[in-house]
């Protein structure tokens, strides 16, 4: 049952974040607006990805974390790179949660 719960939320995750990604309506995820998310868009994706603007950062600091890194599995599917997600903690000031260490 563990197993599938944890599909389940996995499958969730990516059904939000398609509906971000298609500009739905904004929900929760985490302690953040899910339209928020795209201030740090920049800073995770590309070959050559800027710094983390202010706003990225203010949404990060925001956010809880460890909710957060459960779903980088799913990065990805949506060009976002798993390992620059994880290190946005540490270069907006933060230290980064357990959970996000790969």
């Amino acid at each position: 049952m563990a197993r599938f719960s944890g599909a389940l939320s996995q499958w969730v995750m990516v059904v939000l974040l398609i509906a971000l990604l298609e500009g739905a309506h904004a929900v929760s995820i985490c302690n953040i607006d899910s339209a928020q998310l795209n201030y740090c868009r920049p800073s995770v994706t590309g070959k050559s990805p800027r710094p983390p603007s202010k706003k990225c950062c203010g949404v990060v600091h925001q956010a809880n974390l460890p909710c957060l890194c459960n779903y980088k599995a799913v990065l990805p599917s949506f060009g976002i790179d798993p390992a620059r997600a994880m290190a946005l903690p540490k270069k907006c000031g933060m230290k980064t949660p357990p959970e996000c260490v790969a």
